[in-house]
C-alpha cells in the first residue's frame, strides 16, 4: 500500500503544475540571475522577452486598453494573450502566481471579440479587459488553495463538498457581465494575516523592483504581477492593510474602500464570520484613473442585490463634480483644501526613505497652494490593540484546523498563537463596544480640525505611513499599525506612490541618534506612550544597500464611504507628487 505523500511534497507537486500550465512556448530557457546580480525585473530587463505589440499592449493603462477594446481596434484575444505573456514571466521571476488558467482566457476573449463583430459594440465597459484575482475568489473549473497545502483538490479543505470547482464569487460573475477577461489567481500568504507573502505551495513572492525584499501581503501575488506590468489592475483583500502595503511595496495605487462598498460575497476568507473588523475587497492598479474605472464598474452592477452585506450606494459623480470643484478653487488661489500629517503614530518609528517620502508630499500640497496641518488624533495605540483583539478572537482555532488539514508547518513569517483562547460573547460585544467609543473619539478629533484648516470645514483627508519601512526585508515586518487603524476606523484609504529608496540620500544625520529618528520631520504632536515604541531605524541604517531602490508609497486616508472623493483626490494628488518627484 502506497503511503500517503507528506505536506511538502504536495506542495511541490502543486507548485510544479502551475509552471505545467504555462505555456512552453513562454517558458524561459536561460536560467534567471540571481537576486543579487539581478534585483530588478521590471522595465527593460522583462521588456527583452516581449515584442513591441506586447509592450504597447502590457504598458498601457486599463483605461486606455479599454478605449481600444471596446471601439474594436484591439481585439480581446491580442491583449490577453499579451498579459498572459508577461504574468507568466513574471512568476518566472518573483512566484506570484498560484493558478493559471489562460486557454481559458483565450477562448473567452475569442467569445468577446465574435460579440463585437456581431454587434458593433463592447459588452461592458471592460470588455476584453485582463483582470487579476487574489486566491480567494472561486472561478469554475478553477482551484482555490489560499496558499493552504490542505486546500488542494478541495473546497475550502473540504474534500468531498460538492461546490467544488463549480462555483464562482460574486465579483466574478460581475466582472465577466462587465467584459472583462479573468486568467490568472495570485499568491497570498496562508492565513491572509502577513505583511510578507509566503506559503509553503509557491514559497515566497518577491518584490519585482528589488528582489532582495518582499512584495508585501497579504495581497502580494497581486502587487508584484501588477508592478511587472502580468496585470493592468487586479482585486485584493484588506482586513489590516493587504491591499495597501501590496500597492506601496510595489510602487502602484491601491483602495482600501468602507466595508459594504465592494461585494464579498462567495470569495473565501480566514476566520470567515469574524465581523469585529471585516476584510473588503478593493482594486490595486499602477494609475489611480483605472482603480476608479475598476469600482465604479463594479458598482454598476448593483451588487447590493446580490450580497447581503452589499450596501445600496452607487457610484456618486456628484462628490466627484464637487470635489473637483474644489480643486479648481484652489488653484485659483483661494484656500479650498486641507490635509493632515502624521508621520509617527507612537508606535513604530520610521526609516528615512518614509521620512523623505512624507516631506515630497508634504512639499506637493504646500505647492498646490493646500493647508498642512500635523495630525494628532486619539491613540494609535488603542487601535492597535483593538485590531489584535479582532485577529485573535477564536484563540486562533480556525488558522490551526486549515494547517492541520495538511500537517504543515507554517512559515516564519505566519503566527499562529499557541494556547489562544476563545472569547465568549460577552467578551466580544465589549470589544465591539470598545471599538464604537474609539470611532467616536477619532470622529469629534477629525471634526475638530475645522477650526484650523481656514476653509471652514474639517480636513479633506490626512497622509501617515504605511508601513515604518519601504519594502521590507524578510521576516523583518513587525507592525502593521500604520494600516490596521483605519480597518478598526472602517475609514476609506488608498496607497499613492511617491519616490524610492535611495543609499546615498536616506542616511540618518550625524546630528540625532537613531533612537530620535521621528525627528526627520517637523511635528508637534505629542503622545503619552503606554508601550515601548519600536525603533527600525538601526536596521535601515545596516541595510541601506539591501533597501536601494525599493518603492516608497504613502497612505492617503480619508473619512468613511468617501471612496468617489478619495479616488478624485488620489488622481490629482499622485499626478502632481510624479510631476514633483520626476523634477526633483
Amino acid at each position: 500500500m502506497t503511503a500517503a505523500p507528506t505536506w511538502r511534497a504536495q506542495g511541490e507537486a502543486k507548485r510544479q503544475s502551475i509552471l505545467d500550465a504555462i505555456p512552453s512556448k513562454w517558458r524561459l530557457e536561460t536560467v534567471i540571475p540571481s537576486a543579487a546580480a539581478q534585483p530588478d525585473v521590471t522595465g527593460d530587463y522583462i521588456r527583452q522577452f516581449l515584442n513591441e505589440r506586447e509592450i504597447k499592449i502590457t504598458e498601457s493603462d486599463a483605461v486606455d486598453i479599454v478605449a481600444q477594446t471596446t471601439s474594436g481596434r484591439w481585439t480581446a484575444v491580442e491583449v490577453t494573450e499579451a498579459f498572459c505573456h508577461r504574468a507568466a514571466l513574471a512568476h518566472q521571476f518573483v512566484s506570484c502566481l498560484h493558478e493559471v488558467f489562460f486557454d481559458a482566457a483565450i477562448e473567452h476573449a475569442k467569445v468577446l471579440d465574435a460579440y463585437f463583430a456581431e454587434h458593433k459594440a463592447p459588452l461592458g465597459p471592460l470588455h476584453g479587459l485582463p483582470v487579476s484575482l487574489k486566491d480567494q475568489f472561486h472561478i469554475k473549473d478553477v482551484e482555490t488553495t489560499m496558499g493552504y497545502v490542505g486546500w488542494i483538490g478541495t473546497f475550502q479543505g473540504k474534500p468531498t463538498d460538492s461546490r467544488c470547482g463549480a462555483v464562482e464569487s460574486e465579483l466574478v460573475r460581475e466582472l465577466r457581465n462587465l467584459g472583462a477577461v479573468l486568467y490568472c489567481k495570485t499568491s497570498v500568504p496562508t492565513t491572509l494575516m502577513s505583511g510578507e507573502t509566503i506559503n509553503n505551495i509557491i514559497g515566497y513572492t518577491w518584490n519585482p523592483k528589488n528582489r532582495l525584499l518582499s512584495s508585501g501581503g497579504s495581497s502580494g501575488g497581486e502587487g508584484a504581477l501588477i508592478a511587472l506590468r502580468g496585470s493592468p489592475g487586479g482585486f485584493g483583500s484588506d482586513i489590516g492593510g493587504s491591499i495597501r502595503i501590496p500597492a506601496g511595496f510595489n510602487s502602484l495605487y491601491g483602495l482600501r474602500p468602507s466595508t459594504g462598498r465592494m461585494p464579498y460575497q462567495g470569495a473565501a476568507n480566514s476566520m470567515d464570520g469574524q465581523n469585529v473588523i471585516l476584510s473588503v475587497i478593493g482594486p490595486l492598479a499602477p494609475t489611480a484613473r483605472t482603480l476608479t474605472l475598476l469600482f465604479k464598474s463594479v458598482l454598476s452592477q448593483e451588487p447590493w442585490y446580490h450580497d447581503p452585506l452589499a450596501l445600496e450606494l452607487p457610484w456618486r459623480d456628484s462628490i466627484v463634480q464637487e470635489t473637483l470643484d474644489l480643486v479648481k478653487q484652489a488653484e485659483t488661489g483661494k484656500s479650498a483644501l486641507a490635509f493632515g500629517m502624521m508621520p509617527f503614530d507612537g508606535v513604530a518609528r520610521i526609516h528615512p526613505p518614509i521620512a523623505r517620502g512624507l516631506e515630497l508630499v508634504e512639499q506637493t500640497l504646500k505647492r498646490l497652494g493646500h493647508k498642512v496641518i500635523d495630525w494628532c488624533p486619539p491613540s494609535h495605540v488603542e487601535a492597535h490593540e483593538l485590531a489584535g483583539k479582532a485577529y485573535q478572537l477564536d484563540g486562533g482555532t480556525d488558522l490551526k484546523l486549515q494547517f492541520g488539514l495538511s500537517g504543515e508547518a507554517p512559515p516564519p513569517q505566519i503566527i499562529v498563537k499557541e494556547g489562544g483562547t476563545e472569547m465568549i460573547a460577552s467578551e466580544i460585544a465589549a470589544l465591539n463596544v470598545a471599538k464604537r467609543e474609539y470611532q467616536k473619539k477619532y470622529m469629534d478629533y477629525w471634526n475638530s480640525t475645522a477650526k484650523l484648516t481656514g476653509t471652514g470645514r474639517p480636513v479633506d483627508g490626512f497622509f501617515c505611513p504605511l508601513a515604518p519601512h519601504a519594502a521590507v526585508i524578510p521576516t523583518q515586518y513587525e507592525q502593521t499599525g500604520y494600516t490596521t487603524f483605519v480597518n478598526v476606523l472602517d475609514y476609506t484609504s488608498v496607497s499613492i506612490p511617491v519616490t524610492f529608496a535611495n543609499k546615498f540620500v536616506d542616511v540618518l544625520p550625524a546630528e540625532i541618534s537613531a533612537t530620535e529618528a521621528e525627528a526627520y520631520i517637523d511635528w508637534d504632536c505629542k503622545f503619552d506612550l503606554e508601550i515601548e515604541t519600536i525603533d527600525h531605524s538601526d536596521n535601515e541604517a545596516d541595510d541601506a544597500e539591501t533597501y536601494h531602490g525599493a518603492p516608497v508609497g504613502t497612505q492617503f486616508v480619508g473619512r468613511r464611504l468617501q471612496e468617489e472623493k478619495i479616488l478624485t483626490l488620489a488622481e490629482y494628488i499622485g499626478a502632481a507628487i510624479a510631476r514633483d518627484t520626476e523634477l526633483a
